[in-house]
């Protein structure tokens, strides 16, 4: 079936070209003969021709004025390996900013030569940085499972730190430095948070693709600035530092984790473990020796580290030379969802190198700072990420006052003298000694308090709403099988699979969220991610997804990106002239359906999904059920959410209250706590 010279595009990127949902999609394909047929791929995950879907959209009025950019990317895709589009879309950047220069990259086709001709050409006229950060960014999304970067939010937040943190405003302007820099983000997050003159960014990257787009992201971030300079080099730092000499103002570093191979045997006697030689377990800890030495004094280096190294026993030695010296000066808890990987919480360490100052050498005493902010994570599942102005704001807050010893500091930031790290574990994890102090805030409570009211208040008026509802009594209506509709050809009904071999997915260049029945039993949130097309069956914006097992039984219209299903989920496709998807929903929602079809008595028992039924009414008369579905599906919703909160503020308040938390009036307008009653 598959077309030769065809660039395919699946019915995701067609949406987005045109500027719709993959509904709007799904619906033109069923019902406009003249769609493109289907080139390749799968019935669930059908591919199409780009030029003929783009004449097709041409030819229907359904093409927005900005889908130029849309349109390049499929065929950037379709270069084949990632290295092949990452460099062509390097080389369009360059030509965009040159546009006299001609291809120096050896290992570009022919092809991906006159695509990046063709993507610099309209760069120029829509604009090169946008039309390369576009590029750049769907790159990075495609190979996200090859990649790790560092999103532009923690960028910001190094950089500021950096620049409040260090001491003295050297000479000859600003010097920043990252060893390890991938696509560039954390130079380009320095440059746009520095506003003083003659900036030098230098960086190192062992990847020749990566290291190709940070040098052409540095140049659009040095464009119009005749005092900025900019150097990448393709090199392994450990290894082979090209900058052994550099002095940097700020060093930021986002380095690779959990690397074995980091250098350890050809390694151990460099001089730069000056608080000694990195265990081979923690290459984490050669990173930050790294930094250091790249630092003139003074200097301040930021770099995002997993947790574990906070702890680790192999580690220990490092750490406590490390907070004698004075240079490891604060460490930050960031709540999961700021980087990969997602699910933890990493840490940012804050590291400085001793002043010139004059005297004898010797060790520094200085307290630790040490700031939790995992507590500020968002409630909406791993995906959603920090309140990253919530976020910075308290970082900041708390670094601010990294060098005033009787400065106040937020809560969930405490000073730790060195005498009380400095123990048989020298374990720096901000947790473990801002775990007394993680009560919620007033205004924390006060928040909780008013978004607990607000959901009481909308509960009441859907309390309103549904209590003058008209039930009828007598006779119930005529209902029809899930099966029986799948014969009618009003719906199609696909059941989910267990995924291939884990082991077989972690190589594959982009993935697709996992809904188990594990994950409905604890959140709903997908807790894996698959590679596409090794789960059969996926769940598209619009279709009803039901769990067919009874501790778990229920049915939702899904929204949002795909999402690829498990063992006993089910995903039901409906006919839109035929059925309503959020009618549909609510009938087989109901508990009865499910203990009806269920095929034993206990809960562990499966539901058969052919024998649910749905009530028999006309498209026009499903509407007014659906729409009472949904606010019953809201009231749901309302009520876990209101008793989540109340048992949480209940908890917290008995927490205040049992630690003689309570005031009376007149002690409140003093300021003052209440007084034991013994």
């Amino acid at each position: 079936m598959h077309r030769t010279n065809a660039v395919p595009v699946s019915l995701a990127e067609i949406a987005r070209i045109a500027g719709v949902g993959r509904a709007a999609v799904s619906n033109w394909r069923r019902r406009h003969d003249s769609f493109p047929s289907r080139i390749g791929g799968t019935d669930v995950s059908p591919q199409f021709s780009l030029s003929e879907v783009e004449q097709w959209l041409r030819d229907n009025g359904k093409l927005r004025d900005v889908a130029g950019r849309e349109f390049l990317w499929p065929r950037f895709e379709a270069l084949g390996s990632r290295d092949a589009s990452g460099l062509a879309i390097a080389d369009a950047a360059r030509r965009m900013r040159s546009p006299r220069a001609r291809t120096t990259l050896a290992d570009l086709s022919e092809e991906a030569r006159e695509l990046a001709g063709e993507a610099a050409r309209l760069g120029r006229s829509d604009g090169p940085r946008e039309t390369f950060e576009f590029l750049l960014q769907r790159w990075l999304d495609t190979h996200v499972r090859q990649l790790s970067t560092t999103p532009a939010p923690l960028a910001s937040l190094m950089a500021r730190i950096a620049l409040d943190a260090r001491l003295g405003e050297g000479s000859g302007g600003l010097t920043v430095f990252d060893p390890a820099c991938g696509t560039g983000h954390l130079p380009v997050a320095a440059a746009e948070e520095y506003t003083g003159p003659d900036l030098t960014l230098v960086g190192c990257e062992r990847d020749p693709t990566l290291a190709a787009l940070a040098t052409a992201r540095l140049g659009f971030a040095a464009e119009g600035r005749a005092d900025v300079r900019t150097e990448i080099v393709t090199a392994d730092a450990l290894r082979a530092d090209p900058f052994a000499g550099l002095r940097a103002d700020i060093a930021l570093c986002n380095p690779p984790f959990n690397e074995r191979d980091w250098g350890y045997e050809e390694l151990a006697t460099d001089q730069r473990w000056t608080h000694g030689l990195p265990p081979r377990t923690e290459p984490e800890l050669a990173w930050v020796q790294h930094l250091l030495t790249h630092l003139r004094p003074g200097g301040t280096a930021v770099i995002v580290l997993p947790p574990a190294v906070a702890s680790r026993k192999a580690g220990r030695r490092i750490r406590g030379s490390l907070l004698r010296t004075g240079m490891l000066r604060a460490v930050v808890a960031l709540p999961p969802g700021c980087a990969q990987p997602h699910s933890v919480s990493l840490q940012l360490w804050v590291l400085r190198a001793a002043p010139d100052t004059p005297g004898p050498p010797g060790p520094v005493a200085h307290d630790a700072l040490l700031v939790d902010a995992t507590r500020l994570a968002k409630s909406g599942g791993r995906d959603q990420g920090p309140d990253w102005g919530t976020l910075t704001d308290f970082v900041r807050s708390a670094v601010s006052q990294l060098d005033a010893p009787d400065g106040e500091l937020p809560d969930g930031a405490v000073r730790i003298p060195l005498l009380d790290l400095l123990d048989d574990e020298v374990d720096v994890t901000p947790g473990r000694y801002t775990s007394a102090g993680s009560d919620p805030s007033g205004v924390e409570l006060a928040a909780s308090w008013a978004e607990l009211t607000e959901s009481l208040g909308q509960l009441t008026d859907l309390t309103q709403q549904l209590s003058k509802l008209g039930l009828a009594e007598g006779e119930s209506r005529a209902t029809a099988t899930v099966g029986d509709l799948v014969k009618a050809g009003a719906l199609t009904l696909r059941a989910g699979q267990q995924p291939a071999d884990a082991t077989a997915l972690s190589h594959r260049d982009t993935g697709i969220p996992l809904l188990t029945v594990a994950d409905l039993l604890m959140d709903g949130t997908p807790s894996t991610e698959i590679a596409r097309g090794t789960g059969p069956t996926v769940a598209e914006e619009g279709d009803v997804v039901v769990a067919g097992v009874v501790r778990a039984f229920r049915a939702w219209v899904h929204e949002g990106p795909p999402i690829a299903l498990g063992p006993q989920l089910y995903v039901l496709r409906v006919e839109p002239a035929k059925l309503s998807a959020h009618f549909l929903a609510g009938c087989l929602r109901a508990p009865s359906n499910g203990r009806q079809a269920g095929t034993h008595a206990s809960s562990s028992s499966r539901v058969d999904i052919r024998r649910l039924h749905v009530l028999q009414l006309p498209l026009e008369e499903q509407g007014s059920y659906a729409e009472v579905f949904r606010h019953l599906n809201a009231f749901r919703r309302l009520l876990s959410r209101a008793d989540a909160l109340g048992e949480q503020l209940a908890d917290d308040i008995g927490d205040r209250l049992s630690a003689g938390g309570l005031t009376t009036a007149r002690e409140a307008t003093e300021g003052r706590r209440a007084r034991p009653l013994v």
